[in-house]
């Protein structure tokens, strides 16, 4: 049996990169598992296919998280198909780059509606659900504490993310659900694969900065995830795990 066996997950934005491989992972270690997608049905589905093949449950569910109705349907999609809830995944989220003087109200609206207002709709949604024992996991980002320029609205949203997480710690304490959140630092997906960060002068930057000497994996974010969804974290909670191969 795996450490998640009986247990059901929801994980946003996860139609590739993190959250395609915390979806796969979660649903490894036996938690059937709704995989959002905001646009890509097509990703969504190739994770569901996956993990059926490998004897795993999972659905997929479209929704945008910054919308009130959206961000219920994905939730209510899981007692639906499951009849319960046990972890959230909050993984949706947007990134640009650009220097104080470019900063629209477009770009800053489009970034802290996905990556902030989203996590609050999502939880607010799940909390209803979620039981003692609960485990609710934001993936903020390293840039919080790294503070790269031209990032200035990114790393905002990533900051608000952090001092949720807290936040919600304390809220939700008492209900005996968790909360915490992993800050990845650049880890190689299709879309930083895509962005041209990977092998860029900006990742050979970080990679020399950083002790373990190179970007991170999909893999290596996953199972932290898997960590914080399992009984094994169950004395963590408000924990920002810096997952950046000692990037700080």
């Amino acid at each position: 049996m795996g450490k998640l066996t009986g247990k059901v997950a929801v994980v946003t934005g996860a139609s590739k990169g993190i959250g395609a491989g915390i979806a796969k992972s979660l649903a490894a270690e036996g938690a059937s598992v709704v995989v959002n997608y905001a646009s890509s049905r097509a990703g969504a589905d190739a994770v569901v296919a996956d993990i059926v093949k490998k004897g795993g449950r999972a659905v997929a569910v479209g929704g945008d998280v910054s919308k009130t109705a959206d961000a219920d349907g994905i939730i209510d999609a899981a007692i639906k198909n499951y009849g319960r809830l046990d972890i959230l995944v909050n993984n949706s989220g947007v990134y640009e780059f650009a220097p104080i003087e470019e900063v629209t109200e477009a770009q800053f609206h489009r970034m802290f509606n996905i990556n902030v207002l989203g996590v609050l709709l999502t939880t607010r949604a799940a909390v209803k659900h979620l039981r003692e024992g609960g485990s609710v996991i934001n993936i903020g980002s390293g840039v919080s504490r790294i503070t790269p320029p031209n990032s200035a609205v990114y790393t905002g949203t990533k900051g608000a993310v952090d001092a949720i997480t807290g936040v919600l710690a304390r809220e939700l304490g008492a209900r005996k659900i968790r909360v915490n959140s992993i800050n990845p630092g650049v880890v190689e997906t299709e879309g930083t694969i895509s962005a041209g960060y990977i092998g860029s002068d900006f990742e050979k930057a970080l990679t020399a900065q950083t002790p373990l000497g190179r970007s991170g994996r999909v893999g290596d974010i996953a199972s932290i995830a898997v960590f914080l969804a399992s009984d094994d974290s169950g004395w963590l909670t408000g924990e920002q795990l810096l997952a950046t191969g000692g990037l700080r």
